[in-house]
């Protein structure tokens, strides 16, 4: 049975002037809506208590759990203003069952999709007005979030959790805008192994890829690359991306986009499965595989890999133009932005952006256009 939700709207909203210099030039992350979905489960009750409320800090023991043992999973996902005026969501469902998932292997309680997806709706019918103009690359970035909040220090599964939906307007997740990012292959550490959690999203393994990505930053890289946990040799995906690489060229028509296979200690992007069938309808070949470090450097000196480049919800796609590693450094496509990388990111952001035909039915309107 699906869940009622209570709206109770704030009574000091964000005086509209300081709303709209906000979405002037929104920072990733940096100012949120004047609302928040919030809703509790307990091993009793299951889901209930679920609400729009306005945002406002938690209030948690000192002994709950997720403080102590680490049950905590997110998601994320954008609302977009689309050129008629209504506002709509990418590919929502996606989101709902991976979190499932993520619920699932960290043993706690998933929200069924119809209730994830009615609260992703109401957040964004009741904050509609931080949602940017149509035309831009800005949009809303929702961020559903679940933690564990039974207050014990015995080491068992939460009997009880809190589950919240914020927003934020969000503009490029690189501030460079979309220009080839500089990479660090990390060979000291690992994200995932496989029977882990590396398929899950959970607050957990972004900790622990934080000093790998300080490490990358003293290398002088925007990002980290991982590398598979048991031989060391073979790419599984960069910081919170996914990674692909193109063989060929559009001019001799041979274009192969390829992407690391699932491996169990990979997250599966949703961007990345988009991507893949974007890269499919312009008449690209794609493949899942396994490559190595090797691979990838010999690829690039012999002309056969093209072009390089990460996804996902946050950067959506960004060229990846140079590689740094202990053996040294090279530059994919003379460190620039590639045609097929460009024509794979105008496909996908105007599909996101409304600005062309929804073939496959991704898009989830969320708020009308005469609304």
């Amino acid at each position: 049975m699906a869940l009622e939700f209570s709206i109770h709207r704030t009574e000091n909203p964000t005086p509209d002037a300081e709303r709209e210099k906000i979405l002037e030039d929104p920072a990733f992350g940096q100012v949120f809506t004047d609302h928040m979905v919030h809703i509790q489960w307990t091993e009793d009750k299951g889901w209930h208590n679920a609400e729009v409320v306005p945002f406002a800090n938690f209030s948690i023991s000192p002994a709950a759990n997720v403080l102590h043992y680490g049950q905590a999973i997110f998601e994320g996902l954008k609302a977009y203003r689309l050129p008629d005026g209504s506002i709509a969501t990418f590919r929502p469902e996606q989101n709902a069952r991976r979190m499932q998932n993520s619920a699932r292997r960290l043993n706690m309680p998933g929200l069924p999709e119809e209730d994830f997806l009615e609260a992703v709706r109401l957040l964004v019918d009741v904050d509609r007005d931080w949602v940017p103009a149509a035309g831009g690359e800005a949009s809303l970035y929702l961020r559903p979030v679940m933690f564990a909040t039974e207050p014990t220090l015995g080491v068992h599964s939460s009997k009880c959790y809190s589950m919240y939906f914020i927003a934020s307007p969000s503009g490029a997740y690189f501030t460079g805008g979309v220009k080839p990012v500089s990479v660090w292959i990390c060979e000291d550490y690992v994200r995932a192994a496989p029977g882990g959690t590396g398929a899950a999203k959970c607050a957990g393994n972004y900790a622990a890829s934080l000093l790998a990505q300080t490490q990358a930053a003293e290398k002088g890289c925007d990002q980290v690359v991982w590398l598979d946990a048991i031989e060391r040799k073979y790419i599984e995906e960069m910081g919170g991306m996914n990674l692909m690489f193109v063989y060929g060229t559009e001019a001799e028509g041979n274009v192969r986009v390829v992407t690391p296979a699932l491996s169990g200690s990979l997250l599966p992007g949703v961007t990345r499965a988009s991507l893949l069938q974007v890269a499919e309808d312009l008449g690209y070949e794609t493949s899942e595989e396994r490559i190595t470090v090797d691979q990838w450097r010999q690829d690039v000196a012999d002309g056969k890999m093209t072009e390089a480049l990460a996804c996902g919800t946050a950067a959506v796609l960004t060229p990846v133009g140079r590689v740094l590693s202990k053996e040294g450094e090279f530059d994919v496509n003379d460190n620039e932005a590639g045609e097929v990388t460009m024509k794979l990111r105008e496909a996908l952001t105007s599909i996101q952006h409304g600005e062309a035909e929804d073939t496959h039915g991704w898009s989830y309107e969320l708020v009308p256009a005469d609304k």
